[in-house]
């Protein structure tokens, strides 16, 4: 609780701890019909706001670097690729 929290005393996850509370809670969420299914629209959306974060967070490590990040517009201009066929090579 709130007191062990505060007291240091409280368990903490491991990742392996928190991936499996996350599968149980996800398989009884399913078989009690509550869980949440993503619509397409809401998948796309979801992924949308994913890239954007992870964006975010390339932009920032990049400045705490000195550097710039690409922008999605710098990144096509700036590297062409070629597909080439095994006959062309």
């Amino acid at each position: 609780g709130k007191a062990s929290h505060e007291k240091g005393t409280a368990h903490e996850f491991t990742p392996d701890e928190a991936r499996e509370a996350g599968r149980k809670g996800g398989k009884a969420a399913h078989e009690k019909g509550t869980a949440h299914e993503f619509t397409p629209e809401e998948a796309r959306e979801a992924g949308r706001k994913g890239g954007q974060a992870s964006g975010r967070a390339r932009a920032a490590a990049a400045a705490q670097r000195g550097g710039e990040a690409p922008t999605a517009a710098g990144c096509g201009t700036r590297v062409r690729l070629t597909w080439l066929t095994r006959g062309e090579r």
